[in-house]
């Protein structure tokens, strides 16, 4: 049976680079003299996905700080519980708002699962919340307005790490580790400023966005931020106004137009040096 190809992460997660699959696999033909490649902050794991796909002989190495391996590994049990969501909505229509009853029945169906095992909060989510939002516990749930938006399918997560490396630590503690090391690129996606950060503690603010220039530092790198951030735009005036360098100098930069919910849209931005 052929391997599954993967294009996006098999489970929702909010900030996925499915859009840079194509860009990345092209530039990576400029990193021919890499064969680590340390992806810093892992988020769903597609980044490393893209990279081993496209360079089965390196190796990639998944930095999983949102813990994405433990949703994975009860995609089994998500998917009864989607189920049996699935059986309470029938009937209702698609994207419309669930009625007291069904409602209730959904959230007791949910407080059943909590106490008998793991809940993937945010994958239930993208099945009952508008478009967008996400929870990550049984009480936040319980104070939304729930919707009919339940996937049709069963997910499937097959092979989605084979071949990956996976570990779970502080990015500078994996940073210090590699980065004297001529044949390593470095993945760097970093939470957005002012959005909750993982399992960093709190929201990831200008000072931590800042220090994550240091891993830029005489490094080959594939970099992701957005217009929002206007981080190249400091680093720009820092270095123009201060002359303290400029970590982006020299590297090739890719806009991707990114459209989200209520016509809302941004541009999202790599940046990549060898």
């Amino acid at each position: 049976m052929e391997k599954k190809k993967y294009t996006s992460a098999p489970l929702p997660f909010m900030g996925q680079k499915r859009n840079w699959n194509g860009e990345i696999k092209t530039a990576l033909q400029e990193f021919e003299d890499c064969d680590v490649f340390i992806d810093l902050f892992g988020g769903s794991g597609l980044l490393s996905r893209i990279v081993k796909d496209a360079r089965p002989d390196a190796s990639v190495i998944f930095n999983d700080f949102d813990n994405y391996k433990e949703r994975l590994s009860h995609v089994g049990s998500t998917n009864a519980l989607i189920r049996d969501i699935r059986e309470i909505v029938k009937g209702v229509e698609r994207a419309k708002r669930l009625d007291r009853g069904r409602r209730d029945a959904i959230l007791k169906r949910i407080k059943e699962e909590e106490k008998s095992g793991f809940v993937d909060y945010i994958t239930l989510s993208s099945s009952l919340l508008f478009s967008m939002t996400y929870v990550t516990c049984y009480e936040e749930m319980a104070k939304q307005t729930l919707y009919n938006k339940v996937r049709l399918l069963d997910y499937t997560t097959d092979g989605y790490l084979d071949g990956i490396g996976v570990v779970r630590e502080d990015y500078k503690t994996l940073f210090g580790r590699w980065n004297f090391r001529k044949n390593v690129c470095f993945l760097i996606d970093p939470p957005y400023l002012s959005t909750e950060a993982g399992n960093y503690t709190g929201y990831w603010k200008l000072k931590d966005y800042l220090d994550v220039l240091h891993t830029l530092d005489g490094t080959k790198y594939f970099y992701f931020t957005s217009n929002k951030s206007n981080i190249v735009e400091l680093c720009e005036w820092m270095n123009r106004t201060y002359q303290v360098g400029n970590p982006f100098e020299g590297a090739v930069m890719k806009k991707i137009e990114t459209h989200m919910r209520l016509n809302s849209k941004y541009v999202d931005v790599m940046l990549y040096k060898r």
